[in-house]
């Protein structure tokens, strides 16, 4: 079927920086949307507001690609094969059936088959995947360094996935595969440096199919995903309103990240 609106909304910028918003859609195409249930019409386990929150991009000069379908429909940042990135931990898979809170997304008897799952790879994972790669590969050629960062928000607790209240900052480098050494020791500083919050790096997110295929420090291509708590930035119950207010405290930071992951790129071009 046909999509009725573009599969993401992608601006090219001019500097070596790619920001990916993979889970901020909340589009479900009437022919999916008709097999779920209540539950996937609520949309809440959406990556919400990240792009009011990030608002300062453009003054970077940032290429931003941003997702309009929801991870419900399909997942952007799970391996095409369905493999589990977190091996012997429960995570959702590559078309989600039930929600964080195990709440089913479908009507008994109308999960998505594999044939229904192989055209949703083809008509929304696909053209993500190969505008992301040829930006990176264009900045690569352009610049001699390409910066990758996912942006991401959760739910601070969320005990399907985590024990307690999650830190507010968790920063994902592939357990050091993804990013340069030096520029993750920056990253953790400039979060443990914000006053009022707390942070990790590579703790239960470390980073997700996106910085682990993406991230290639040997070739000058460098990905960070940031898996940012919500309560910083937003109500985390229905409807899940934005709250300036929090926002404008915790931006600061998310800026700092994001010009310190810049100035290095300028530092280490090829």
């Amino acid at each position: 079927m046909n999509n009725p609106i573009p599969v993401f909304k992608f601006h090219q910028g001019r500097a070596p920086l790619l920001v990916s918003m993979p889970h901020v859609g909340t589009h479900i195409p009437s022919h999916i949307g008709a097999d779920m249930t209540d539950a996937a019409q609520k949309l809440a386990d959406t990556d919400w507001h990240l792009e009011a929150l990030y608002n300062f991009l453009d003054s970077l000069g940032a290429s931003v690609l941003v997702a309009t379908h929801s991870r419900y429909v399909i997942d952007l940042n799970r391996p095409p094969d369905n493999a589990n990135l977190y091996p012997g931990q429960d995570t959702t898979g590559l078309c989600p059936v039930d929600t964080f809170d195990r709440h089913p997304l479908y009507q008994a008897g109308r999960e998505p088959n594999e044939s229904e799952i192989g055209e949703r790879i083809q008509q929304y994972w696909q053209p993500y995947h190969t505008t992301l790669d040829k930006e990176l590969q264009r900045m690569r050629e352009q610049h001699g360094v390409a910066m990758l960062w996912d942006a991401h928000s959760i739910a601070s607790m969320v005990p399907r996935f985590f024990d307690g209240r999650l830190p507010d900052f968790n920063l994902g480098t592939a357990s050091g595969n993804s990013c340069s050494d030096e520029l993750s020791k920056q990253l953790l500083a400039i979060a443990n440096s914000a006053t009022g919050y707390s942070a990790a790096m590579n703790g239960r997110f470390k980073g997700g199919y996106i910085t682990r295929q993406y991230g290639k420090p040997e070739r000058n291509i460098h990905a960070v995903q940031l898996e940012l708590s919500q309560i910083t930035y937003m109500e985390e119950s229905y409807p899940f309103r934005f709250d300036e207010n929090t926002a404008q405290q915790v931006r600061p930071t998310i800026a700092r990240f994001l010009e310190a992951t810049l100035d290095w790129a300028l530092q280490h071009r090829q």
